[in-house]
């Protein structure tokens, strides 16, 4: 599995498909060419039979500070088919477990896409924030619903309206995240738990899901 762009690499490996953000000089923050090659990605890892699992990892510094806004206000997503929605109805409805590594900052995109992941793993240096409302935006990826499923009303509100960042322990806590480890180890532990995963029947995997 390959991509158009270097800013997201993308491999497959004994059933499990791994996406990672490789654009840490810009803290991976996400282009209209890395949306196109994420949305890509998930169709072949979907279309691929030997695919069990698809693991989305940063780097142990930064997961994704979001959008890239030069990148965003240069070509605004106008229509149905544009790269960000291609990937935003890709992760949503991706039937194969989904898992995140998550180390360093999460910001926008890069926390609203663990809602639509199955397990989600954070190095203790993780900070999720969802900044939309100070930028005078709407939370994307169906936020506004799943946010308050997954924390609860008033700590959905106290993250979407107030924009306050929260930690790995934090996330643990309210159940965003699986397990907290040291950065060093967190995309270690997304793999082997992916492993795991892949060893299992495919069919079993997306009904279950």
């Amino acid at each position: 599995m390959s991509t158009a762009t270097p800013d997201i690499l993308a491999h497959t490996e004994a059933g499990v498909a791994t996406i990672t953000f490789n654009r840490v000089d810009k803290k991976n923050s996400i282009t209209r060419d890395m949306y196109a090659a994420m949305a890509d990605a998930l169709d072949a890892a979907q279309a691929d039979a030997s695919v069990r699992v698809v693991v989305f990892q940063g780097d142990v510094a930064i997961f994704s500070a979001g959008n890239d806004i030069g990148d965003f206000l240069q070509q605004p997503p106008a229509t149905q088919d544009s790269p960000v929605f291609r990937f935003l109805r890709g992760i949503a409805s991706f039937p194969k477990p989904v898992i995140a590594s998550v180390c360093g900052p999460a910001v926008g995109i890069g926390t609203t896409m663990l809602f639509h992941c199955d397990l989600v793993y954070a190095g203790d240096n993780a900070a999720f924030s969802m900044p939309f409302v100070n930028l005078g935006l709407c939370p994307e990826a169906a936020s506004s619903l799943l946010v308050p499923q997954m924390l609860g009303y008033h700590r959905a509100a106290e993250a979407l309206l107030l924009g306050e960042p929260f930690m790995a322990e934090a996330a643990l806590e309210v159940g965003l995240v699986n397990r907290v480890v040291p950065p060093t180890e967190c995309n270690g532990v997304a793999q082997a738990q992916a492993r795991k995963l892949a060893a299992k029947p495919l069919s079993s995997l997306i009904e279950t899901k």
